[in-house]
């Protein structure tokens, strides 16, 4: 499915020179019926909310088995390929040290247990996200409850979206994926060579009144709600707590918010 830059050039004028543009021939839809092909047009019904956020605890992570196992939880319900060689690598949940998880804002003064400690990192879904701008083909959209999807049908390879992310939370496939899953789950499709994949908030889960995999196993670390709903439990966190972002600079406004020491209470 990938293509290089002389073939999407070819592409890309043909749909120019029929005066067609992305409307119709790259996305086949405008941006409402592009959600509406994916199947994803509404908000679940049993849990409707007008933007999705998280949490992220970090004082709940006691030890690497506590994020190994919600990442664990996450890569098997998406059927996440484990492939041998590192440059591989495909994650939707993954660990990172302090420095790379915020960039930019290091503290000489903060406790060396934090800035040793994992953090758990994911796609932000953030409220301007520029991979949204940057896919020609719109197989990247964002969904009306704020979710930033993937319709992987769409996607064919160009891996912009992935030069825009700023927060490296797109993988690529470069190769076949399925030989490398080690039990093929029913819940969610796999993938083929040549996508663009990255965490989707388990909107199938969402759907069917189910929490997020990853909250589910998280003992409580992963917090997740509207955050337009003053009652939620993330809106209250947000509201009374100090939380950060990751990169809050570029604009692109997360939806993962961070609570990072301050012991049980936190």
């Amino acid at each position: 499915m990938s293509i290089n830059r002389r073939q999407f050039l070819r592409r890309a004028g043909m749909i120019t020179a029929l005066g067609l543009g992305s409307s119709f021939v790259i996305s086949g839809f405008r941006k409402k019926e592009v959600a509406e092909a994916a199947g994803f047009a509404k908000a679940p019904k049993d849990l409707p909310a007008k933007r999705w956020a998280m949490v992220v605890d970090m004082s709940k992570f006691k030890t690497e088995d506590d994020i190994n196992g919600v990442i664990e939880a996450c890569h098997k319900l998406h059927n996440v390929p484990k492939f041998p060689n590192t440059k591989d690598e495909i994650k939707w949940i993954w660990k990172d040290d302090y420095q790379h998880t915020f960039a930019g804002g290091h503290n000489e003064y903060l406790d060396d247990h934090v800035l040793r400690s994992p953090f758990m990192v994911l796609c932000n879904h953030c409220e301007n996200p520029p991979c949204v701008k940057a896919c020609p083909t719109q197989a990247t959209f964002q969904r009306p409850d704020g979710i930033v999807a993937m319709d992987f049908h769409r996607c064919i390879g160009c891996r912009f979206c992935m030069g825009a992310c700023p927060f490296g939370a797109r993988s690529f496939n470069f190769k076949d994926p399925r030989p490398f899953i080690e039990e093929v789950s029913t819940e969610y499709p796999t993938r083929t060579p040549g996508v663009v994949e990255k965490c989707n908030f388990c909107y199938e889960r969402l759907a069917d009144g189910l929490m997020p995999a990853c909250v589910e196993k998280s003992n409580g670390g992963l917090i997740f709600g509207d955050l337009d709903d003053l009652n939620s439990e993330v809106r209250k966190i947000i509201s009374t707590k100090f939380t950060i972002r990751r990169k809050p600079e570029l604009g692109t406004q997360p939806s993962v918010y961070y609570l990072v020491g301050g012991g049980e209470d936190a």
